[in-house]
């Protein structure tokens, strides 16, 4: 008589074919991806940060699908709305869930591209409908606020010179980027040629390692060469690669140090914290020349944009400025 149940020795053997076909599905689906991400790398020029934010939104579908017992090989378009609802379910932001929705969408049509899949189950989702956010911007009463309290502290003679050289350093970022618009990783990783004294132009390596020109005005040469003046009286090796050099990992300041100086530097100015980042200092720069009568397209070009549609965001202040424009200059405004 067979019992019901095999022995412990054929219970292995039973299991391991299911086990070896989760290991093969996760592989599969870890492979696809690696492939999907050379090829933003490769063919788009996708920088680390772009990278890791994809390789961070398709580790999420992956786990979803493979709790589901599905693969991204295999998935269907309900598959698919099962992911979108998990985020819902999750209480992810319309703009969370938009992001993960577009890298889904980039690597279904990529694998029928590529033959990896014979359809694009992908292709009909649909994302929630998101609000025009308007860009959080300072104004130029609070941007000079800032510079000057940041030309105080560089100018303090009576501290000790390695917190100076910090100040002189926060100085010199604010600036540059309030000069240019450069985006924050950019912008901390300037080589020190940019320095030059003979300098009237960066050359910035943007997304998708595009160059683009944009032009100094005095005040940021003038903080450089104060930043490096300070430098060269600490001893510092002024054969260094970076214009902003650290002891880290890449060699440069990081984004999240600049970002902690200048809430502090925005706090001691009396601006809330919340309002503070780099990224805010590039949308100041942006606002604050259209405000000023500059063209889109050329803000367009200063910012790196590789589409007009993503400089749009600044239209409210064209139009604040059309209003303006209207009010004060139009023979019937008062009547």
């Amino acid at each position: 008589m067979i019992p019901k149940s095999g022995n412990r020795f054929s219970d292995k053997i039973m299991r391991k074919p299911k086990a070896r076909m989760r290991n093969s599905k996760s592989a599969n689906d870890d492979a696809l991806v690696e492939l999907f991400l050379d090829m933003q790398a490769a063919e788009r020029g996708a920088g680390e940060n772009t990278l890791a934010a994809y390789r961070n939104d398709l580790d999420d579908l992956t786990a979803h699908l493979r709790a589901a017992g599905k693969s991204i090989a295999k998935a269907d378009t309900g598959d698919l709305r099962g992911f979108l609802k998990s985020l819902d379910e999750r209480g992810f932001a319309a703009s969370s869930l938009a992001r993960r929705l577009s890298a889904t969408r980039q690597l279904y049509r990529f694998l029928y591209a590529e033959g990896k899949r014979s359809d694009d189950p992908a292709a009909v989702l649909e994302g929630p409908k998101r609000a025009l956010t308007l860009p959080k911007i300072l104004s130029i009463a609070e941007v000079d606020r800032l510079l000057t309290q940041a030309r105080t502290n560089a100018e303090n003679a009576e501290q000790p010179k390695p917190v100076r050289l910090r100040a002189a350093r926060l100085l010199c970022l604010l600036e540059v980027v309030y000069a240019t618009g450069l985006r924050v990783s950019e912008l901390v990783a300037l080589p020190a040629s940019a320095a030059r004294r003979d300098q009237a132009m960066l050359v910035v390596l943007g997304k998708g390692n595009k160059e683009r020109l944009v032009p100094l005005n005095g005040a940021a040469k003038r903080a450089m060469a104060e930043y490096l003046g300070l430098r060269a009286e600490a001893g510092h090796d002024a054969k260094v690669k970076w214009l902003f050099p650290s002891f880290g990992e890449q060699g440069h300041l990081t984004r999240q140090h600049f970002a902690r100086e200048l809430k502090a530097l925005g706090q001691a100015c009396g601006l809330a914290p919340a309002r503070l980042s780099p990224h805010v200092l590039r949308h100041a720069f942006a606002s604050h020349l259209l405000h000023n009568g500059a063209d889109l397209r050329v803000v367009q070009t200063l910012l790196g944009h590789a589409d007009i549609s993503t400089t749009q965001i600044y239209t409210h202040v064209l139009e604040e400025r059309l209003k303006t424009l209207v009010r004060d200059l139009h023979p019937l405004a008062d009547t």
